[in-house]
């Protein structure tokens, strides 16, 4: 089983924490393949981002075209994954989805808790698309942030961890979910210190597209029809049968 894992930002040292996070949830026998956006912005903390990291990513997915059995969007706010979803006839998963539907499963109400309350807005759109809102108890969110994306996960490693605790002990949550690619691999490192399971959405994802694959039946082919202006990567999707 082939998982093509991709982070739809630019940042290499993301996707390479994304990557490892990924290989440690992959069952066995699952090849995974991480791979940063082809172009776009370092960090996604805006909808304006979110809206131009979504060409980004299908690009990113249509230069391993054929080569994968399942795909995880390892961006919070899954950026082009609805449209993934229609375009390639393999499950396509966002972490942001994952997270919360596992999150579901291991509680009756769960939090969300990230580096920057910059990205609220995006995961309240996330969860709406969801219809998971009112199982969520609240977002604990720092401050604004624009240092290194690869290092925000030990540089605010503390921050993150009294959070998690505020998630649990004011808000309520049964379950907390550690949003956002540059977090992943963080929850196991902070699990032994909190009394709710954390959510690795990279995780989720992971496991959920391995379980994913061969479920469901290959798409009909919609008719082909030119898209004009965009990479002719992006094109071709519109242009012959999709894999």
């Amino acid at each position: 089983m082939r998982i093509l894992v991709v982070n739809s930002n630019t940042t290499d040292s993301v996707t390479t924490r994304i990557a490892e996070a990924a290989r440690a949830a992959a069952p066995a026998g699952c090849d995974i393949e991480a791979i940063s956006a082809p172009f776009g912005l370092p960090l996604i903390v805006t909808r304006a981002d979110w809206l131009v990291a979504g060409p980004a990513t299908l690009a990113a997915l249509q230069s391993r075209a054929q080569t994968f059995d399942a795909a995880v969007v390892a961006c919070f706010g899954d950026p082009g994954v609805e449209a993934a979803k229609e375009l390639f006839d393999v499950p396509v998963i966002g972490i942001s989805e994952a997270a919360f539907h596992a999150a579901c499963l291991l509680g009756r109400r769960f939090g969300v808790v990230s580096f920057t309350r910059a990205l609220q807005p995006m995961f309240q759109d996330c969860l709406d698309r969801a219809g998971l809102t009112a199982r969520c108890a609240g977002f604990r969110m720092g401050p604004a942030f624009s240092g290194d994306p690869g290092l925000v996960a030990e540089e605010r490693r503390e921050m993150l961890l009294d959070l998690v605790r505020a998630s649990q002990e004011q808000d309520g949550a049964e379950v907390v979910i550690l949003a956002g690619g540059p977090l992943a691999g963080v929850a196991p490192v902070l699990q032994p210190m909190v009394g709710v399971p954390l959510v690795d959405g990279t995780a989720a994802g992971v496991r959920l597209a391995a379980a994913l694959v061969g479920l469901a039946p290959a798409r009909r082919e919609p008719r082909p029809r030119p898209l004009a202006g965009y990479a002719p990567g992006l094109a071709t999707l519109y242009g012959r049968p999709h894999t």
